[in-house]
């Protein structure tokens, strides 16, 4: 019986340590395919953490952001687990990331435009300050002349930088004419001899005042004005009047009544350009008059709340207003 016993021991031997052999390589195997080391994302930026983890089968999770001086924005200051470790895939890996340095330098803006200085400022963690203005001869509009802090200072993030922008060249000023009593078309010589525009003119009936002369202007006489800017008159003219006889046309528009302003637009094409004589939104029963200049070559269209209302060539004078309100004579 001894030599059938050991024969059966040694069988029973060889079956446990080929079980045991077996088991621990299957584990093993299964092991290897289900578990990955963690690598080093420390110092590395954040969308690069993003893909090699994402290539490993392991998921990143944000768990905030911190001010680190000694590195970068956006890049990993901290994970867990820690490189090296081993975890099964579809783990999570925790990082920390970096918002960069607390303190900044501040840029130099000085002869840049103040809306690139405005993204400059945004890129380097500073917010806009205080905004002034001045005229400056030899530096364009727009352009930076100084700021506050000065460039190379370092400054705490979200700080901010005050700027003086220019305005260009300092517009010539003249001393605003003396208009009322005069008829609009001296007035309007006066305005030209004097490098100021005709801006709207309106008409009122005053029955104590002479007719055909204008009674207000803005700016008031004796305002100190720039060049080119625009003057508004107002008329004092008889139903029947006609204040001018140069080939003009005064182009008369009362708004039509009702509770709402109405955006009133008169756009005058001349020699293949557009160009909007006026362009504002008006009261109900207002009076808009406006001089047109007669030419061939001009063609003038008037629309009310974006609806052309009429459209006008001085080639004919077929046409007419779609509307009784609008009036064209002329001058």
């Amino acid at each position: 019986m001894k030599p059938v016993l050991k024969i059966w021991l040694l069988f029973a031997l060889f079956v446990f340590v080929f079980g045991s052999t077996a088991y621990l390589a299957l584990k093993l195997i299964v092991r290897s395919e289900d578990v990955v080391v963690v690598p080093e994302l420390v110092g590395k930026d954040a969308v690069y953490a993003v893909e090699i983890l994402t290539d490993l089968g392991l998921n990143i999770k944000v768990e905030g952001f911190e001010y680190r001086a000694g590195v970068p924005k956006n890049h990993v200051v901290y994970q867990e687990p820690k490189a090296g470790a081993e975890i099964k895939k579809d783990r999570d890996v925790r990082i920390i990331v970096s918002k960069g340095p607390e303190s900044v330098v501040v840029p130099n803006l000085v002869g840049t435009d103040v809306r690139q200085a405005n993204i400059i400022m945004e890129e380097n963690g500073l917010t806009a300050g205080a905004v002034s203005k001045t005229f400056r001869r030899r530096i364009v509009m727009s352009e930076v002349i100084s700021q506050t802090p000065q460039p190379g200072r370092v400054v705490a993030r979200g700080d901010a930088v005050d700027l003086l922008i220019s305005l260009g060249r300092r517009p010539v000023a003249y001393k605003m004419p003396y208009l009322d009593g005069l008829t609009p078309e001296d007035a309007i010589l006066l305005l030209e001899r004097s490098h100021l525009g005709l801006g709207q003119i309106r008409s009122v009936k005053r029955d104590h005042l002479p007719k055909g002369v204008v009674v207000e202007q803005h700016p008031l006489a004796g305002y100190p004005v720039a060049s080119g800017s625009t003057v508004n008159l107002t008329v004092n003219r008889a139903e029947s009047a006609r204040i001018f006889d140069k080939g003009l046309y005064l182009f008369h528009h009362r708004v039509s009544y009702g509770f709402l302003k109405k955006h009133v637009r008169l756009r005058i094409n001349a020699f293949g350009m557009f160009y909007d004589l006026y362009s504002v939104f008006e009261s109900p029963g207002e009076e808009i008059w406006m001089l047109v200049p007669k030419d061939p070559e001009t063609t003038f269209f008037f629309y009310q709340d974006g609806e052309l209302v009429l459209s006008r060539s001085f080639l004919s004078r077929s046409d007419a207003p779609l509307f009784p309100e609008l009036e064209i004579e002329d001058l």
